[in-house]
């Protein structure tokens, strides 16, 4: 499950079942936003971008923290598992206010991904759905040096604090060279909108020179074996929702992608249509990828604490060399 994930990143073992119970109960237990942050988030811009509002409360969050300012390793690891309680329920909270309905408090009897379905949708998702989730969360949980935890492990080695280092990773995660990419999968599978169209589509874009999310990987030159996990598994969620037509684009768009330019598709291709036939607005995809991402952020964060070294890169000037310094009245308007 994510949440043996989620101990693993933390303690580099996987729970005993006295272990695991005892993390459930704590994310169960911490789930619930302070009542100021709520009434701040009550007064977001209309149009206010899910990202900016995610790295706006969790910045906030950090002024109500109960450990405060201490930077301790204990301390670190406290918030780091508040934070992750949280996530799920600023997500739902900025999706319910936004769209005008009633919020819905975490069900502290679900699962960190049931929960986050339960608070989105207002109703218990079923058993494969709540899988289906749980394991989407397990597969974006943590991967190695990515923009985002870089960004997180250089902000905590200058000895700031872990809301400063997630707010940091969230800020680099919004940028579409690093997040975004199943959201960019999900609006090109609506524009296709059949199979049939599917083939002339990707030609045309490939012909434009297009650039196709969802495929491609700077780890992996063959399958993601992320997105082989999740294939099924969006295949079966679009059938059991009555939506297979977004898995079944998906797969002709892959073969054809991979025929005509040997690319495979990466984990967002398919959690793209998992997360939309899950009734997930297609502007949250990023948010629910940082709901996840969390728990290998943090445990980041933790690592570089106890073992830092500030993380300061020299640069090396290139620009022309031995100019001289002419005094203002010498110099050409």
């Amino acid at each position: 499950t994510f949440e043996e994930v989620v101990y693993l990143l933390w303690h580099g073992e996987l729970p005993t079942r006295a272990q695991l119970d005892e993390l459930n109960a704590q994310l169960q237990s911490n789930r619930s936003l302070p009542p100021a942050v709520i009434e701040t988030m009550k007064t977001f811009p209309k149009g206010c971008p899910p990202m900016d509002a995610l790295r706006t409360v969790v910045s906030l969050l950090g002024l109500y923290d109960p450990d405060g300012r201490d930077n301790s390793l204990d301390a670190t690891r406290r918030k780091a598992l508040r934070l992750t309680a949280q996530m799920p329920t600023i997500i739902a909270t900025f999706h319910r206010l936004r769209e005008g309905m009633e919020l819905v408090p975490p069900n502290a009897t679900l699962s960190q991904a049931a929960n986050l379905l339960f608070m989105m949708n207002g109703e218990r998702p079923d058993d494969y759905m709540a899988k289906t989730m749980d394991v989407a969360l397990t597969l974006h949980a943590d991967h190695e040096f990515n923009a985002s935890t870089f960004a997180a492990r250089v902000t905590i080695a200058t000895l700031s604090d872990i809301f400063d280092a997630i707010t940091a990773a969230i800020g680099a995660l919004s940028g579409p060279l690093h997040g975004g990419a199943n959201e960019q999968v999900m609006r090109m599978l609506l524009e296709i909108g059949s199979v049939d169209r599917a083939e002339q589509w990707i030609r045309d874009a490939l012909d434009r020179k297009l650039r196709l999310a969802g495929f491609g990987h700077r780890v992996y030159k063959t399958d993601d074996p992320r997105a082989v996990e999740l294939k099924e598994m969006s295949r079966e969620l679009g059938e059991r929702t009555g939506q297979p037509q977004w898995f079944r684009i998906s797969d002709h768009v892959q073969r054809i992608v991979l025929q005509e330019k040997g690319l495979y598709a990466n984990v967002d291709f398919y959690s793209a249509s998992s997360y939309y036939v899950m009734g997930i607005p297609i502007d949250l995809f990023t948010p629910v990828f940082a709901s996840s991402r969390i728990s290998g952020w943090s445990a980041h964060v933790v690592e570089q604490l106890a073992n830092n070294r500030l993380i300061r890169p020299r640069s090396e000037y290139v620009g022309p060399r031995d100019r001289r310094v002419l005094p203002i009245v010498q110099r050409e308007s």
